[in-house]
């Protein structure tokens, strides 16, 4: 069993799919209380975002988030994100995502603790 406490964590994207809208200059910042977790985010053609979802006891992460993009459309998805750790102990979430409306597509993006 993994305990992972997100709160005040600071995290990047190291890669995403096409058509996704994060990139490496998209900063997350992680806030948790017991196994509620939330974001702020912004960064490449991100204005604003937010998530919110749970920690489960592996670490791992299911949320919803939204965001308003540079043209000014609101984009909602979900996300699960698989904890793991590299070498120097920083976590990473290799993330499975999908856009809720829009066109519904899906995606893979991977992020790093900064």
């Amino acid at each position: 069993m993994t305990e992972v406490n997100l709160n005040g964590k600071k995290f990047r994207s190291m890669s995403n799919s096409a058509n996704g809208d994060v990139d490496e200059t998209t900063v997350f910042h992680y806030y948790q209380d017991n196994k509620i977790i939330w974001a702020d985010y912004k960064g490449a053609s991100i204005q604003k975002g937010h998530l919110i979802g749970v920690i489960n006891s592996n670490g791992d992460l299911k949320f919803s988030y939204h965001h308003i993009n540079q043209n000014g459309e609101i984009m909602i998805g979900e996300c699960f994100s698989r904890y793991s750790t590299n070498e120097n102990g920083k976590i990473i979430y290799n993330e499975a995502w999908q856009w809720l409306h829009y066109d519904q597509t899906s995606g893979h993006s991977k992020i790093i603790e900064d």
